[in-house]
C-alpha cells in the first residue's frame, strides 16, 4: 500500500529512554508495525534521548529487548553490538541546529534569555489573574513585534549568557488537520505557548526534533497516544515553517483503570516487564493490548489473534475514540486461551530451562534424564493445561511431577483417612507392584477390582493416593498422574507417606 502521492507507507515508534515500556508504549508500538506490515510498507524505531536530565541508563536497552520479545522488528533500527541503528536523537544534533538556524533567519524563532525563577514567577502571576500561563515573551525582537532590540539580544549572546531558542507561534490563527481516528480537529494559536525548540544545554526538544526527524526519515502515518493531541498546534506550525507536507496522524484512546482513571504506575503494574515477569507470555500482552482501542467489526466475536492475524485484519478505522480500559482480568482469560491451544513441543521449550533451574537449587529422588525429557514433560504439559494459569506453573504448581512430596495438605488428611486407610494402601501398594503394565488404565481397574471385596468404594484409596504421591488433595486425573510418575516413584511415595501421615480421631 502506498500514500496518496504514491509513498512508501513508513510509521515509527518513537520512545524516550526514560524508563521500562510501558503497556500503552507496546500499544503504540504495535498498531505502528501491524498498519506498516499490512501495507507492506516499513515500521522505524528511533530514541529520542534529547532530554539528558530524565534518561535511565540501560532503558533504550531494555525498550528494544521489550519490541524484540514481543515480536515487533524494526525495519531499519536494528541492534549491531549494543548500538541501535542510525536513529539516535542525540547523535544528530548538527541536523537540528541546521534547521533552528533557518527558523531563525525567517523569523520564526527568536532566542530568550529568561531565568528559570523569571518564568516561574511569570506562571504563578498569570495564573492568579486567571490567565492560561504562557510565556510573555519578554525577548521578542522589536522586528518580530516585541520591545526587545536586536543589539541588546547580540550582547546578550556576546556575553555568553545562557538562552533557549523559542519558536513564535502566530497570532490568532486557526490550525485544522483531520485525524485518521478522531476526524476534524481545530485550535486557535492564541491558545498556543511559543515552545522552545532548543534547549540551554543545545539539544533539542522532542517537539522540534521529532517533526524533523519525521520529514528526514519520509514517515507518513504518524500513530500515537492521545496525550499528544494538544502538542499537534506546534508541530503543524513548524511543518508549515518549513514548507513541507505533514504525515498522516492517528491519535490513540487512553489506557483506563477500571475505575476510569488514566492507567499509571500509581494503580499499579504498568510495564511490560512487569506482566512478563508475572507469567504472561509476549503472544499474550501482544493480544490483549491489540484489543485496547481497536476491534475487528462486522460482529466477529473473534478475541484471540496472533501476530499475523491482526497484520491481516488491522484498520485505524477501527480504533475508537474512548478511552480503553485496562482489565487484568480478561488478560488472565487469555492467557489461559494460550496455553489451552499453544502447541505441546513450544511449551515444553520454554518450561525446561524453569525445571532445570529448580534442579540446580534442590535434590530429586526422580530419575533426571526422564523428568527433563521431552516426552515426560509433554505428559506433563497435556495433564495440566486445564489446570495453570502461566506456563511457570507447569513446574512450580506442577512440582510433585518432579519431586517427592515433603509435605502433605493437614485439611486433606484430616478429611481423607480413616483407621484402616494404612493398612488397605498398604496392602493395595503390593497390588500395584505385580501390575504387569503400569498405565491408567490398568492401575484404574486393579483399584476398584481391589476395594469391590472390602466394601469400600473407589474413593476410599483415590484420595489418600493422591495426597500420598503430590502432597496435595486436588490435581488431574489421578490413574494418568500415576501412570506419568511411574510405577517406582509411586511405590516409593505410598510407602514414605504411611510412615508420616496417620490417622488421628
Amino acid at each position: 500500500m502506498h500514500t496518496a502521492l504514491g509513498q512508501r507507507v513508513r510509521t515509527r515508534f518513537a520512545p524516550s529512554p526514560t524508563g521500562y515500556l510501558h503497556v500503552g508504549g507496546l500499544r503504540t508500538a504495535l498498531y505502528n508495525y501491524l498498519y506498516a506490515r499490512k501495507a507492506g510498507g516499513d515500521f522505524i524505531v528511533r530514541i529520542e534521548d534529547t532530554d539528558r536530565a530524565r534518561m535511565v541508563e540501560g532503558a533504550d536497552v531494555s525498550l528494544l529487548d521489550m519490541l524484540e520479545v514481543s515480536g515487533l522488528t524494526p525495519d531499519e533500527s536494528i541492534r549491531h553490538g549494543g548500538n541501535f541503528g542510525p536513529y539516535r536523537q542525540s547523535e544528530r544534533l548538527e541536523t537540528y541546529a541546521g534547521y533552528c538556524k533557518q527558523l531563525l533567519d525567517a523569523h520564526n524563532a527568536y532566542y530568550c534569555f529568561a531565568t528559570a525563577e523569571e518564568l516561574e514567577e511569570n506562571r504563578q502571576l498569570q495564573m492568579k489573574q486567571g490567565i492560561q500561563p504562557k510565556y510573555n515573551r519578554k525577548w521578542l525582537p522589536e522586528d518580530m513585534g516585541g520591545s526587545i532590540p536586536r543589539s541588546e539580544i547580540q550582547n546578550k549572546l556576546d556575553e555568553g549568557a545562557p538562552y533557549v531558542i523559542r519558536m513564535k507561534v502566530p497570532d490568532y490563527v486557526s490550525i485544522m488537520f483531520d485525524d485518521i481516528v478522531r476526524g476534524p480537529v481545530e485550535f486557535d494559536s492564541s491558545t498556543v505557548d511559543d515552545q522552545v525548540l532548543m534547549k540551554s544545554d543545545g539539544f533539542p526538544t522532542y517537539h522540534f526534533a521529532s517533526v524533523i526527524d519525521d520529514h528526514l526519515m519520509e514517515i507518513t502515518h504518524i500513530i500515537r497516544g492521545e496525550e499528544w493531541l494538544s502538542s499537534m498546534p506546534k508541530h503543524l506550525l513548524l511543518y508549515e515553517f518549513f514548507g513541507w507536507e505533514p504525515p498522516k496522524f492517528a491519535h490513540l484512546p487512553l489506557l483506563l483503570n477500571p475505575d476510569r482513571s488514566k492507567l499509571s504506575k500509581r494503580q499499579g503494574d504498568v510495564a511490560v516487564e512487569d506482566f512478563i515477569a508475572k507469567g504472561y507470555s509476549p503472544e499474550t500482552i501482544v493480544n490483549f493490548v491489540a484489543l485496547l482501542g481497536w476491534n475487528e467489526g462486522d460482529g466477529s466475536e473473534q478475541e484471540v489473534y496472533s501476530l499475523d492475524d491482526l497484520i491481516g485484519k488491522f484498520s485505524l478505522e477501527r480504533v475508537g475514540k474512548a478511552g480503553a480500559v485496562f482489565n487484568i482480568e480478561k488478560l488472565s482469560w487469555l492467557e489461559k486461551q494460550y496455553i489451552k491451544s499453544r502447541p505441546q513441543e513450544d511449551i515444553v521449550a520454554r518450561i525446561k530451562p524453569l525445571l532445570q533451574d529448580e534442579l540446580q537449587k534442590k535434590e530429586t529422588r526422580m530419575d533426571r534424564d526422564r523428568i527433563v525429557s521431552d516426552d515426560y514433560l509433554g505428559e506433563v504439559v497435556e495433564l495440566m493445561r486445564e489446570r495453570v494459569n502461566f506456563e511457570s506453573e507447569f513446574v512450580s504448581f506442577s512440582s510433585y511431577f518432579y519431586f517427592d512430596p515433603e509435605e502433605y495438605d493437614p485439611a486433606a488428611v484430616k478429611k481423607r483417612w480413616a483407621q484402616d486407610t494404612n493398612e488397605v494402601l498398604g496392602a493395595f501398594t503390593t497390588v500395584l507392584e505385580a501390575l504387569d503394565e503400569f498405565t491408567a488404565e490398568s492401575i484404574e481397574a486393579a483399584l476398584k477390582e481391589f476395594v469391590a471385596p472390602l466394601g469400600k468404594k473407589p474413593a476410599f484409596l483415590i484420595h489418600p493416593l493422591r495426597i500420598l504421591t503430590s502432597g496435595v488433595g486436588f490435581g488431574p486425573s489421578l490413574y494418568h498422574m500415576l501412570e506419568v510418575l511411574g510405577r517406582e516413584a509411586v511405590v516409593r511415595r505410598i510407602r514414605a507417606g504411611m510412615e508420616r501421615v496417620v490417622f488421628e480421631d
